[in-house]
């Protein structure tokens, strides 16, 4: 039963109608409770295979662990067309009391085409798992997050690395020199005790 007030001037009021049981049951249905359809989801790495994460940040670094991977790739697949031919062409060689050089030159011919399969196979294989665990999102992170890091590194000018390196050359002469007269004592200190039969010069 809906309340009765009363408002400043003494007159009874009615609250707004409660709603009915009936809405009630509505609200409460499964279907009512069903959130309301939303766009669909867009992935945080930002799309397919291809598609680069966060792009355009953490260029040199990327750019450097590319660069490095790609020539890992390169001289595993450099090795591999060296390597593979001596190990598989005894396979395909013909037999020596049968062997013509029609034959010879079929084997070496199949061997080649199989060795530069397989270094095709290396460098698209490598490839392709480079650029997904380059661009897997963690990984990429940690990129992006190193080259902030980097950027904030005070580098040394010019001047001050040429002040440096010309301290640390004194300093090795001056260290050489010390230890050449300490060596040269020594050595006269042990051949006048008699421990050595020639001094430092002979």
């Amino acid at each position: 039963m809906a309340s009765v007030t009363q408002n400043k001037d003494g007159k009874e009021t009615m609250p707004d109608e409660l709603p009915d049981e009936s809405d009630r049951a509505e609200d409460k249905s499964p279907a009512s409770r069903r959130p309301a359809e939303s766009q669909p989801a867009v992935r945080k790495d930002g799309g397919g295979f291809f598609t680069i994460y966060k792009k355009g940040q953490g260029y040199w670094t990327r750019m450097g662990t590319a660069i490095g991977a790609g020539l890992v790739i390169a001289l595993t697949a450099h090795f591999v067309y060296n390597y593979l031919p001596p190990w598989i062409g005894p396979l395909f060689a013909p037999p020596e009391a049968t062997a013509t050089p029609e034959t010879r030159a079929a084997a070496q011919a199949l061997t080649r085409n199989i060795t530069i399969g397989v270094c095709a196979a290396i460098l698209f294989g490598f490839g392709l798992l480079a650029w997904r665990l380059m661009n897997k999102p963690s990984n990429a992170d940690f990129l992006i997050a190193t080259d902030s890091e980097m950027k904030k590194v005070n580098w040394t000018s010019r001047r001050e690395l040429i002040g440096s390196t010309k301290v640390v050359i004194i300093f090795m002469f001056l260290i050489a020199a010390i230890l050449f007269a300490i060596d040269i004592v020594f050595g006269f200190f042990f051949k006048w005790i008699n421990v050595l039969d020639a001094g430092p010069f002979g």
